[in-house]
C-alpha cells in the first residue's frame, strides 16, 4: 500500500511517499527557495563560446544560464549536430528558454530553446512535431490508440510526450488536456511578447500541485494530509478521474506528523555515507557533482553455505536498497556500483535482471548499461531536481566537502615545529599552548611524558591548555611568562571526588580512560571499561596540563 504524506506550513512544505511504511520519496520546497525547474524565462545571449558549442544567457538568475548547441534546435528538424552555435544565436538575442536543470554550486542552470508543457495524461512540445509513448505502456494495441487519440486533438506543428498516466483514459480526457494545454503555451506565447529581457514568464506548478497531477490513476495511493485545509486544497486539485482516491487527515500535532509514520529517523539514514542492509551488510555511498560511486559489502554478514551464496544474497539485497536510495536521495547523472566481485556468470545475470526490474519501479529514468570489464556495474539516472543532500545540507565549512580534517597526531607535529620557532626566538621562560583537547592530550602523552620531553628539547616550561571551542586544526603557541594564562591552574585538586564521563579510550592504554574538564586532560586509571558511562573518580595526582584520578570504590 502506498502513502502519500503532505506537510505544510509558513516554511516549508514536505511531501513523503511510503510504501509498506518504508520511505521511498521525499520533496521538500521552501519558501526562501524557488522552485526553478521547468520555468520559462525570456533571456538575452551574453556570450557566445564556439569551442564548447554553447552560449550563456542571463535569464534573471544569479548566474547565467547555459545553453548547448544541441538545444537550441528541435529533435524533429533533422539538423541537430549541423549547425554550429554562432550559427543559431547571436550576443544580444532574446530567447525564450526553459530550465531543464536546476543551478548546482558554481554551474548556473542548463536552458533549452525547446519547452515543454507536462500534464497529467501527457507533456506537449509546442515545436516538436512527433508523437512519442512511455516505454512503460507495453499493449501495443494501447499505444496506437493513444498515439491517433492525440495526434486528432494536436494543433499542426506541435508534438507530445504520452505518459503512463495515459493508459486507458477516455478521448474527453485527453481532448480536454490538449486544449487546457495548447491554451496554456498561448497565453505564455503572449507574455513573452510583451515582456523585456530577462523576465520569468512561466512558472510550474508548485509541490502539492506536481505531486497531485503526477499520480498515476493506475495505482492504489492513500493520500494523508496534516491539516483540514490542506486537505480541502487537494480535493480541488483533484480532477474527476481521480474523485476516488482516499484523502485523509492526520488528527495530531503538526510535528509529530512525520513522527508517527517513521518518516524522520528514515530521512536522517538517507543523508548517511553508510547504509545498512537487513543481513548485515552495507553500502558506501559517495556523491559528487555528476557522479556516484556505491560500494557493497558483507559487513557483519556471513552466511550459512557457502561463500558464493553469501555474496549473491549479499548482492540482491544491496540491490533493492540501491534502487531506494535512489529514489530517495533523488541521485542523478552517471552511478557506478561496485558489487561484491562474483564468478558464476549465471549469478551475474540474474544481479542485472534483479537490478533493472527494481529500477523500473522508479518514475525517473534508469538505465541499466551492464557490468564492465573492472566488474562494476554501469547505470545512469535522469537529474530532475535537486539532490536530497542538496536540499537540506550545505558544504561544511572547515573541512570544505572533503569529509575529512587533520588528525590530532598531524596538527601536533604542525604544534611541535612552532613550539620550537617561539622558543628560539622568544626570551619568556614558558611557551603557553591552546589546541583541540584531542590534539592537547596528543601533545601531553600518558603522564605528561611528551610534555616533559619538549621541555628538556627546548629548554622552555610548556604549558598546553585543550579548548573545546577550537576546530581539530587551530591552535595558538606563543611566549608567555607562565602567569594568569588560562590553563595554568588545574581545575581539579589531589583528593577531589568528581562525577565525570568517559569520553574516550586512552590512546596507549586501552584499560584507562579519559575525561575533559574545561579542556583539562584527568586520566582515569581502569576507566576504559566504562566508555560512554557515568562514574565517580578521585584525583590522585595534579600536572602541570593533565591530572590522573582512580575510580572510586562506590563506583568500582
Amino acid at each position: 500500500m502506498k502513502e502519500l504524506l503532505i506537510k505544510t506550513d509558513n516554511e516549508e512544505t514536505a511531501v513523503a511517499l511510503l510504501e509498506n511504511g518504508i520511505l521511498m520519496e521525499i520533496y521538500f520546497e521552501r519558501s526562501r527557495d524557488r522552485h526553478l525547474l521547468g520555468g520559462i524565462y525570456k533571456g538575452m545571449v551574453q556570450n557566445v563560446l564556439p569551442g564548447m558549442q554553447a552560449a550563456f544567457v542571463d535569464i534573471g538568475l544569479a548566474k547565467n544560464a547555459f545553453l548547448y548547441v544541441e538545444d537550441i534546435l528541435p529533435a524533429s528538424s533533422g539538423e541537430r549536430g549541423v549547425h554550429k552555435i554562432n550559427e543559431l544565436v547571436k550576443v544580444g538575442q532574446e530567447l525564450l528558454l526553459q530550465i531543464i536543470k536546476e543551478p548546482v554550486g558554481s554551474k548556473g542552470a542548463c536552458v533549452t530553446a525547446n519547452p515543454s508543457l507536462p500534464g497529467r495524461f501527457l507533456v506537449l512540445l509546442p515545436g516538436g512535431n512527433y508523437l512519442a509513448v512511455s516505454r512503460r505502456i507495453n499493449d501495443e494495441e494501447e499505444v496506437k490508440r493513444l498515439k491517433e487519440l492525440v495526434g486528432e486533438f494536436l494543433p499542426a506543428g506541435m508534438g507530445a510526450i504520452i505518459r503512463t498516466a495515459a493508459a486507458g483514459v477516455s478521448r474527453d480526457e485527453v481532448a480536454l488536456e490538449v486544449k487546457n494545454l495548447v491554451k496554456q503555451w498561448k497565453r505564455i506565447q503572449g507574455k513573452a511578447a510583451a515582456a523585456g529581457a530577462p523576465a520569468l514568464i512561466h512558472r510550474d506548478l508548485d509541490l502539492v500541485q506536481r505531486i497531485i497531477r503526477d499520480i498515476n490513476i493506475n495505482e492504489e495511493i492513500k493520500i494523508i494530509a496534516d491539516s483540514a485545509e490542506t486537505r480541502e486544497r487537494i480535493l480541488e486539485l483533484i480532477p474527476e478521474s481521480l474523485s476516488g482516491l482516499p484523502v485523509e487527515t492526520f488528527y495530531g500535532a503538526r510535528d509529530d506528523f512525520f513522527s508517527e509514520h517513521m518518516v524522520e529517523p528514515q530521512l536522517a539514514q538517507a543523508l548517511y555515507r553508510k547504509v545498512w542492509l537487513k543481513s548485515g551488510g552495507y553500502l558506501i555511498i559517495d556523491q559528487m557533482e555528476a557522479l556516484t560511486v556505491i560500494d557493497v559489502n558483507t559487513g557483519k554478514f556471513v552466511g550459512s553455505h557457502d561463500l558464493a551464496e553469501t555474496v549473491l544474497k549479499t548482492n540482491l539485497e544491496a540491490v533493492t536498497e540501491i534502487a531506494r536510495q535512489l529514489r530517495l536521495r533523488n541521485l542523478g547523472g552517471i552511478i557506478i556500483v561496485d558489487f561484491i566481485d562474483m564468478d558464476n556468470a549465471a549469478d551475474k545475470e540474474r544481479l542485472l535482471t534483479a537490478l533493472i526490474e527494481e529500477t523500473q519501479k522508479d518514475h525517473t529514468r534508469v538505465i541499466v548499461l551492464g557490468i564492465t570489464q573492472l566488474g562494476l556495474v554501469e547505470m545512469t539516472r535522469k537529474k530532475i531536481g535537486q539532490e536530497l543532500s542538496r536540499s537540506l545540507e550545505t558544504e561544511c565549512p572547515f573541512c570544505h566537502g572533503k569529509g575529512r580534517v587533520l588528525s590530532e597526531e598531524s596538527v601536533a607535529i604542525q604544534i611541535r615545529r612552532e613550539i620550537g620557532k617561539v622558543a628560539e626566538e622568544a626570551c619568556a621562560p614558558t611557551v603557553y599552548v591552546a589546541a583541540h583537547p584531542a590534539v592537547a592530550a596528543y601533545l601531553i602523552g600518558p603522564y605528561a611524558r611528551n610534555l616533559q620531553a619538549l621541555k628538556k628539547r627546548f629548554g622552555k616550561v610548556i604549558q598546553v591548555k585543550g579548548a573545546p571551542e577550537m576546530l581539530m586544526s587551530e591552535f595558538i603557541v606563543r611566549p608567555s611568562e607562565g602567569v594568569g594564562e588560562c590553563g595554568a591552574v588545574a581545575p581539579v585538586t589531589v583528593g577531589q571526588y568528581l562525577t565525570v564521563r568517559i569520553e574516550e579510550q586512552h590512546q596507549d592504554r586501552k584499560e584507562d580512560g579519559i575525561v575533559r574538564i574545561n579542556g583539562f586532560v584527568v586520566d582515569v586509571v581502569g576507566g576504559g571499561t566504562y566508555l560512554g558511562k557515568e562514574i565517580t573518580v578521585r584525583i590522585e595526582k595534579v600536572l602541570p596540563s593533565s591530572a590522573k584520578a582512580v575510580i572510586a570504590e562506590k563506583s568500582a
